[in-house]
């Protein structure tokens, strides 16, 4: 299976061969990043009883089963699990973000807006909040909560309208804000996000997070917050706020609400009196894990240089650069041909107007100017789910001949850069990634291949 949807352009100029690699590589990660799987492997059904891991439930003794999930990562674990349950399941809500294909049978399946929230979303978010608050002692809940679920499920506190917790978002996601940072804020602004929604469960309910990794170090209240206790603060997302200098900005109700939080408005920090298990059925590492294990099957020497890469994501390709011209002239840190390879969730700071772009995007052309002609170089950045930024392109690939092409065609790619405006260089040299949504939604992924001279 290819995830890659535009494969055969991409490989009709350029470093071909060295292209072909770097493309198999980034399809064998995605496939090693499915939920799918991952699902089919840790839950199964024989007869009455139902195994998870190494849990054991006998469904004559348990109650209604429902579903409650949202990311982009969401839809392939409650497909699998309307494989293995089927009519056992009594009702769901499952909120998923717009393009994602397939239809489901026992839970109610919504559609919202990602990066920034929607009424649509706020609509399913107090669905899935009525629906939690329906269980009953002895039911079985399956929370399939995955990244992305932050905008996709909107639910303000009161006081707070979405127009101003839509604008909160744009804020926190072009500040150069990491993941922790900014969801620091936005669950001390939500009514069902930082443990909230696990609160709404019926205490002597079974609540199971089945959950996917997309943020370094698998903190389980950053990827699947509703559901399991906080570890932010009021604190925190004040802290935040001040370090990117934010308190003029954001609408004076967020500024007050987050102002005066105190104790009687902290997110919840203990859940022991709820009955619920965990389990991260795919790390954010996996992506990289896969492409490590296709390169070395296609004989390159292979590194994995860090799986927890922050920062100005165009800077970190001027790096990866900078590595591609040390191993050519010395062979450091490995001899070519060889595969180098990141993860993590780097970020682009924005000071002013912007056109459309990405992370992997900006990553890919910054790099593409310091690998201009220094031997076979091809690297990549690709956003695992599909979608880089707000665009629909999943990430960019370069090699030691982009320059050239771009020069060639009048692309100016600094000023692309300092316009923050990529995705459309991208579109003409024909080097954006499109694969539509993967399913998946773990770390990104950052691959450079090297070929001798």
């Amino acid at each position: 299976m290819s995830y890659i949807k535009n494969k055969n352009t991409l490989l009709s100029h350029g470093n071909i061969g060295l292209r072909r690699a770097a493309l198999d590589i980034v399809d064998y990660a995605l496939a090693k990043a499915d939920p799918y799987f991952a699902v089919m492997k840790l839950v199964s059904l024989e007869g009455d009883i139902l195994h998870v891991g190494g849990i054991r439930i006998d469904l004559k003794k348990t109650g209604r089963i429902f579903l409650l999930g949202t990311g982009k990562a969401t839809f392939p674990i409650t497909r699998a699990l309307e494989e293995i349950l089927g009519d056992r399941i009594d009702d769901g809500v499952i909120i998923c973000k717009r393009g994602q294909e397939g239809a489901l049978s026992h839970a109610r399946l919504y559609f919202s807006s990602h990066p920034i929230p929607d009424e649509a979303g706020y609509e399913a978010a107090r669905e899935a909040l009525a629906l939690a608050q329906r269980t009953q002692p002895g039911d079985l809940v399956f929370a399939c909560i995955t990244g992305g679920s932050s905008a996709l499920m909107p639910y303000p506190v009161d006081g707070i309208t979405l127009e101003e917790k839509k604008m909160v978002n744009r804020l926190l996601l072009t500040c150069g804000a990491n993941i922790i940072e900014i969801n620091a804020v936005r669950k001390h602004l939500s009514r069902i996000k930082g443990g909230w929604l696990a609160k709404a469960v019926h205490p002597q309910a079974h609540l199971i997070n089945l959950t996917v990794s997309d943020v370094i170090g698998d903190p389980l209240d950053y990827i699947t917050c509703p559901t399991v206790p906080d570890t932010s603060s009021f604190d925190d997302a004040r802290r935040t706020l001040t370090k990117y200098e934010l308190w003029d900005k954001v609408p004076a109700s967020v500024s007050r609400y987050l102002k005066e939080g105190g104790p009687s408005r902290e997110t919840p920090k203990d859940l022991s009196d709820h009955h619920i298990d965990n389990f991260i059925i795919v790390p954010g590492t996996a992506a990289c894990d896969g492409a490590a294990e296709r390169a070395r099957e296609l004989n390159f020497e292979t590194m994995i240089l860090s799986t927890m890469f922050e920062g100005e994501s165009r800077e970190l390709g001027g790096t990866f650069a900078a590595i591609a011209k040390e191993i050519l002239m010395s062979g450091r840190p490995l001899k070519p041909p060889c595969a180098l390879i990141g993860g993590g969730e780097t970020t682009v700071k924005i000071m002013s107007e912007a056109g459309q772009g990405g992370p992997n995007q900006e990553f890919a052309l910054g790099a593409s100017l310091w690998i201009d002609q220094i031997g076979d170089v091809v690297i990549v950045g690709q956003d695992s789910d599909g979608t880089d930024g707000p665009t629909d392109i999943a990430g960019g690939i370069v090699d030691n001949l982009t320059v050239s092409r771009a020069r060639s065609i009048g692309i100016d790619i600094y000023g692309a850069l300092s316009r923050h405006d990529v995705t459309p260089v991208l579109l003409k040299l024909e080097d954006a990634i499109l694969t539509g949504a993967t399913g998946t939604n773990v770390n990104d992924i950052k691959l450079m291949l090297v070929m001798p001279r």
